[in-house]
C-alpha cells in the first residue's frame, strides 16, 4: 500500500535533473568532457540518495491548495522561459505572443463558468477578488446605496472587507446560518431594502463544504436590484457552474485550488445587466482599468489551463471524489462512536469533510495523524487555537468546534490514502479516548450534561 509521497531535493528549472533537454539546449559544449560527465552522474546519485531519506505525509488538504496538474505545468513554462514579453507591449511580436496567450486563459476561464470573456478579470487569487468586488461596488454605489449583505460563515478576507466598509459608514446585515450551514431564504429576503446594493454569499464554504442555494440566491437578489456577489474559490472547477443561470453578478476564482498556480486568480463582473465599481488599486489601466498591473502571462496560462482542464475532467472528479468521501465518511462512522460530519449532509461538496470527534481535542489528533496532513479548520486561521467561527456559527459546541477535523479530498487522492487515513484516524481517536476521563464516565454511563462543573 502506498503510504508516503516522496520528495525531490529542491531543483532549479535549469538543473540536467529537472530539465535535461532545456540544459543541453543552454550549454555551450554540445559533447560534454569526460570530467563533466563524470560529475553529472555523481549528482545524480546524490540527488537518488537524498530522495530516498526524504518522505513527506500524504496530502488531504485540499481546500487549503491543490497541488499543481502537470498539464498546467506544461502549458506555463514556455512563458517562463522564452515566450517572456509583457502582455501589453503592442508594438513587436514578443507583446503579441504574451497578449494572445493572456485573452486566450481569458476565454477558458468563461467557458468553465459560461461567461463572456469579457467579463473577467485576472486578480492575484480570490483574496484580491473579494476585496475588489465587496468594497468596488460598495464605494461606487454608495450615494444612493449603502447596506450590504453577509453571512457570518464568510472568508475572512470578505468579513474584513465588510468591516472596512462599516468603518466608511455603512450599514452592513451579517446574516446567520441554520444549524446544517445553510442561509434562511426568508431571512436574507427580509433584510433586502431598497438601499441593499450587494449581498455577497460563498458558494461553497471552505471549513464544512456547505453549498449555498446560490441560484435561489441570486433570483431573489435580481427581483430586488441587488448585486449578487459569490466567493466561488472552492466551488470553481469542482461543481457545474452557469453564472447566467444562477443570476450572479460577481463571482471570485482562485488558480490554486483548482489545480493551478499559486498567485492568481479572477473576478467574473457581469456586463449586462452592467456591475460598475470603483478601483481599489490604481495605474497603468490594466484590466479594464479596474484592477491596474502588468498581467503576469505565465500565471494566466496556467488559470486557463486549470480551468481548461477542469472543465474536461469534471464529470470523472465529482464521481471520484464523492465515491472517496463515502469511502471516508463510512469507514471512519463505522468504527468511531460519537463522530458528527458538520455541515449539511446533501447540499455540499463531497471532497470538503468537516467532522468532530467527542471527547478529544482536535489539536490532539492532529499532531497524532502527523503522517496525514490535514486541517482544524481554514488555512487561514488554523494557527490560532481558538475554536473555528464557522462551526460557533452554526451552533456547535465549544467542545465539538475544538474536536473537528477537515479532511480535504482532490483530484489526486488515492482508495490506498483513504484508507490509510481511515486506519489511523480509528487507531487514534480510540487511544486518545481511552485517556479521556469523560470518555470513560460516558462508558460509565454517566450523564455529563447533568454535571456542573465548580470553577477554582
Amino acid at each position: 500500500m502506498f503510504l508516503f509521497t516522496k520528495t525531490s531535493p529542491v531543483k532549479t528549472l535549469f538543473s540536467p535533473a529537472v530539465c535535461p533537454r532545456l540544459y543541453r539546449g543552454l550549454s555551450s559544449k554540445s559533447n560534454p568532457s569526460e570530467k563533466e560527465a563524470e560529475e553529472s552522474k555523481a549528482q545524480q546519485q546524490k540527488y537518488q540518495e537524498l530522495e530516498k531519506l526524504q518522505y513527506r505525509p500524504l496530502y488531504l488538504d485540499a481546500q487549503a491548495t491543490t497541488p499543481m496538474d502537470p498539464r498546467v505545468l506544461d502549458q506555463m513554462l514556455p512563458y517562463m522561459t522564452h515566450l517572456y514579453g509583457n502582455p501589453h507591449s503592442r508594438t513587436h511580436a514578443f507583446g503579441w505572443e504574451s497578449e494572445k496567450a493572456t485573452e486566450d486563459a481569458r476565454e477558458k476561464v468563461a467557458k468553465l463558468i459560461n461567461a463572456d470573456p469579457k467579463e473577467i478579470i485576472f486578480t492575484s487569487g480570490a483574496t484580491e477578488s473579494n476585496n475588489i468586488a465587496v468594497k468596488g461596488v460598495g464605494r461606487f454605489y454608495k450615494e444612493k446605496k449603502k447596506h450590504v449583505v453577509t453571512t457570518q460563515t464568510e472568508h475572512k478576507c470578505v468579513l474584513d472587507s465588510m468591516r472596512v466598509l462599516e468603518s466608511e459608514g455603512f450599514k452592513v446585515t451579517y446574516l446567520p446560518v441554520n444549524k446544517n450551514g445553510l442561509l434562511d431564504l426568508k431571512e436574507l429576503e427580509s433584510v433586502l431594502t431598497p438601499e441593499t446594493s450587494l449581498c455577497s454569499v460563498m458558494m461553497v464554504n471552505n471549513e464544512i463544504g456547505v453549498r449555498q442555494p446560490i441560484e435561489e440566491i441570486g433570483k431573489l437578489c435580481r427581483s430586488k436590484k441587488v448585486f449578487l456577489h459569490t466567493d466561488a474559490a472552492q466551488a470553481v472547477g469542482k461543481i457545474p457552474i452557469d453564472v447566467n443561470k444562477m443570476n450572479i453578478d460577481l463571482m471570485s476564482i482562485s488558480g490554486h485550488k483548482i489545480y493551478g498556480p499559486k498567485g492568481v486568480g479572477a473576478l467574473y463582473i457581469r456586463r449586462r445587466p452592467r456591475v460598475r465599481l470603483d478601483p481599489i488599486q490604481t495605474g497603468g489601466g490594466q484590466e479594464r482599468n479596474i484592477r491596474s498591473g502588468t498581467v503576469p502571462t505565465p500565471l494566466v496560462v496556467g488559470l486557463g489551463a486549470a480551468c481548461q482542464i477542469a472543465q474536461e475532467e469534471l464529470p470523472n472528479d465529482e464521481k471520484r471524489v464523492s465515491q472517496l468521501a463515502k469511502r471516508l465518511i463510512d469507514g471512519i462512522t463505522s468504527q468511531c462512536t460519537h463522530v458528527i460530519l458538520n455541515g449539511d449532509a446533501k447540499s455540499r461538496y463531497p471532497g470538503c469533510v468537516n467532522l468532530s470527534f467527542a471527547y478529544i481535542e482536535g489539536e490532539s489528533l492532529l499532531m497524532a495523524l502527523k503522517d496525514i496532513a490535514l486541517s482544524s479548520g481554514s488555512a487561514c486561521t488554523s494557527a490560532s487555537l481558538e475554536p473555528s467561527y464557522v462551526l460557533r456559527a452554526i451552533g456547535a459546541e465549544e467542545d465539538l468546534a475544538h474536536s473537528s477535523i477537515r479532511f480535504g479530498i482532490g483530484r489526486f487522492t488515492t482508495e490506498a490514502e483513504v484508507d490509510y487515513t481511515i486506519a489511523k484516524t480509528v487507531e487514534h481517536v480510540k487511544r486518545l479516548r481511552e485517556m479521556s476521563p469523560l470518555w470513560e464516565m460516558l462508558q460509565e454511563g454517566v450523564d455529563l450534561k447533568s454535571i456542573k462543573w465548580s470553577q477554582h
